[in-house]
């Protein structure tokens, strides 16, 4: 029957905190302060070293908020006053001494709830530290009525200062820019030039507009971090990549000099559209004249970098690219022959019936051949996780 008595009673902790130290620097007084003639004492202690202090008011609420819950109270609630404090120093170390001396006061007392009191000002900070260990029930905030908006605004005012002396990133245009300014203007002004300045304020000034406009500086600062943790890809890669831009650049040059080569044989300019469909053919032959052989040594190019791609990797796609190849090697024939037929067609499509046969005949060996070896030979196919991590490396 005591043990569920004493579960169900309800332990009040009636917590102030004193997050600028006041307590400690002002008056002396060690915390944390535990019971009410002791909370009284150094309310009034710290009343009498500074009477406009705020965290003394905010004791004194305290005080008066246990004496009126002690007389309020009930046989399953037991109640407790006391007072913390953080550092003078503020910020981090504040609030790391407010969470050490509100652990080592809830071991010798565990509240159940808190009844927080503060100055008004540091409950925003206060709160979350004090709600992350233990609830909070309610919340006093104690402000001396004429100069509540004035702290609240000085404090503010203070912290965006320190933000913007000490974030590089609001400095060096709060600062930074106005300093180099200002600098540039005493310069000229001991060099008896101060007309120069005017032509120094609007370079400076329209130089930052355009970086900070069209974002230069975030482009830079993130190509400086491409280039800085860019790490090239593996060697099989890289030979794939380089030989689709080797085969792209000899499709392109082909190109160029399959053009050339059709205006250059172009003896006339027909009028009319009928004369452009008579010699149609001639150009397209001479276009494939000039322009087949860079083509097919770039698909060519291209394909084998592939196929070397393919054979590091032991992948089994390498036998069907290592066949493309040699019939696109071999289609430069059949260009060949269509080009004769198109610009001299009376020389006969003998040929080109030729080569195209011939073509066919290549692509079902390479097919035989391919069935053959995958037949033959799957072991160098295999692919397996040490394989991946030998190519890898």
């Amino acid at each position: 029957m005591e043990e569920i008595k004493a579960k169900a009673l309800k332990r009040i902790l009636i917590l102030c905190v004193d997050r600028d130290g006041d307590l400690s620097v002002k008056a002396e007084v060690k915390t944390p302060v535990i019971g009410r003639s002791e909370n009284l004492n150094a309310a009034v202690t710290l009343a009498l070293r500074d009477p406009e202090e705020p965290d003394a008011n905010a004791m004194f609420e305290a005080v008066r908020t246990f004496d009126r819950l002690k007389a309020e109270n009930s046989s399953d609630e037991a109640f407790e006053i006391a007072t913390i404090s953080g550092s003078d120093v503020g910020w981090v170390d504040a609030d790391r001494k407010v969470v050490q001396e509100l652990g080592s006061l809830l071991t010798s007392f565990p509240a159940t709830e808190v009844i927080l009191v503060t100055d008004g000002y540091s409950d925003e900070a206060v709160l979350p530290l004090v709600e992350s260990r233990v609830p909070v029930s309610s919340v006093r905030r104690i402000v001396v009525k004429h100069s509540e908006s004035i702290e609240e605004s000085v404090a503010l005012l203070m912290r965006y200062l320190k933000m913007l002396m000490e974030n590089s990133r609001y400095s060096r245009f709060v600062l930074g820019l106005p300093g180099l300014l200002l600098l540039g203007l005493a310069i000229f002004t001991v060099f008896n030039v101060l007309y120069f300045y005017w032509m120094f304020l609007l370079f400076v000034l329209s130089a930052f507009m355009l970086v900070k406009g069209f974002g230069i500086d975030r482009t830079v600062k993130n190509t400086y971090q491409w280039m800085k943790e860019y790490s090239p890809p593996p060697l099989r890669v890289q030979i794939s990549s380089f030989a689709a831009v080797a085969g792209a650049l000899s499709i392109v040059i082909g190109a160029y000099l399959g053009w050339s080569n059709a205006a250059t044989r172009l003896t006339m300019i027909p009028a009319e559209i009928g004369g452009w469909l008579i010699l149609m053919p001639q150009i397209i032959g001479n276009f494939i004249k000039g322009a087949m052989d860079l083509i097919v040594v770039g698909i060519c190019v291209a394909l084998l970098g592939r196929a070397i791609r393919w054979y590091l990797e032991r992948d089994p796609r390498l036998l069907r690219t290592s066949a493309l190849v040699v019939s696109m090697a071999w289609s430069r024939q059949i260009l060949d022959g269509a080009s004769d037929v198109l610009v001299k067609p009376e020389l006969g499509y003998e040929k080109l019936i030729t080569y195209t046969l011939v073509g066919i005949l290549i692509g079902v060996a390479s097919v035989l051949v391919i069935v053959a070896i995958n037949r033959s030979d799957t072991s160098f196919f295999a692919t397996s996780e040490e394989q991946v991590e030998h190519v890898e490396s």
